[in-house]
């Protein structure tokens, strides 16, 4: 009866994550409409510049209030599904394999990147992580920031080995990863894309210039990798360059006051 009732608040979290996410992209388009409609009235009346402050403000409160939701959920989520595969049968330790995907379908909530195939895996520097991290589950964190920074995302080869090699299970290792955000099942492009999303690159069209640097790579919906494994497009809160927005940093270059019309400009030589 536990694993039952851990199955269905399992259901339960994933339907509200998957209404919530709607409400978000329903929510944006309007917030975008009314803020554009504020940005051409201030233009005309500077003294309509409370209510445009007070737009931006709302939609900050939104995206605060929805992250707050959204953890909340996932965590609930990790425990219930821990709880879940718990009273399941035993069976042995195993990562499963990612299938091959079409562009654009989601897995476990994770983008897929579809397109060449990821390079085979040394799993020699896994083995030297563990020996020296430790083998018991406190190390799982440690282990999982050392892979992701040797690798840029955690391969499934290199965490069946965790698993051969520790006491850490899947479940721990699904839990963890899908937990922290910074933690990627899926190989990253050779060009980290950083768009910023905050308020002022938000209001000056942030969401635009994502758009169009999605159309000119021809990343799929669902995916943030384009098929090539040459850019990686990542939404991020803030660069710290408010006064240039918007702004997007493409590895370690800034480029800023970009309209859609100039946004592909931004990634250089590597386009």
């Amino acid at each position: 009866m536990k694993g039952r009732a851990a199955g269905v608040v399992v259901l339960v979290c994933v339907a509200a994550l998957t209404a919530d996410y709607a409400v978000k992209i329903a929510w944006t388009a309007a917030s975008d409409v009314r803020v554009a409609a504020l940005q051409e009235k201030v233009r005309a009346d500077a003294g309509l510049a409370a209510a445009l402050a007070a737009e931006q403000k709302k939609i900050a409160d939104f995206n605060q209030a929805r992250r707050t939701r959204i953890n909340w959920l996932s965590l609930v989520l990790i425990v219930a599904a821990a709880a879940f595969l718990v009273e399941q049968p035993k069976a042995p330790r195993r990562i499963p394999e990612k299938p091959q995907k079409a562009a654009g379908v989601r897995r476990g909530g994770k983008p897929v990147v579809t397109g060449a195939a990821a390079p085979e895996i040394d799993l020699a520097f896994v083995d030297e992580v563990v020996a020296r991290e430790g083998r018991g589950t406190e190390a799982a964190i440690p282990i999982l920031q050392a892979i992701q920074a040797h690798y840029r995302y955690l391969p499934d080869e290199a965490l069946r080995r965790v698993c051969e090699l520790t006491e850490i299970t899947p479940a721990q290792i699904a839990g963890t990863s899908s937990f922290y955000s910074r933690f990627r099942r899926s190989p990253v492009g050779e060009h980290i894309v950083r768009v910023c999303h905050g308020t002022a690159c938000h209001v000056a069209g942030a969401r635009q210039i994502t758009d169009e640097l999605r159309r000119e790579l021809k990343i799929a919906e669902g995916e943030d990798t384009d098929p090539s494994r040459t850019f990686t497009i990542e939404e991020v809160a803030c660069l710290g360059c408010c006064s240039l927005a918007p702004v997007v940093m493409v590895d370690e270059h800034t480029a800023g006051n970009l309209t859609p019309a100039t946004a592909c400009d931004a990634l250089g030589e590597h386009a």
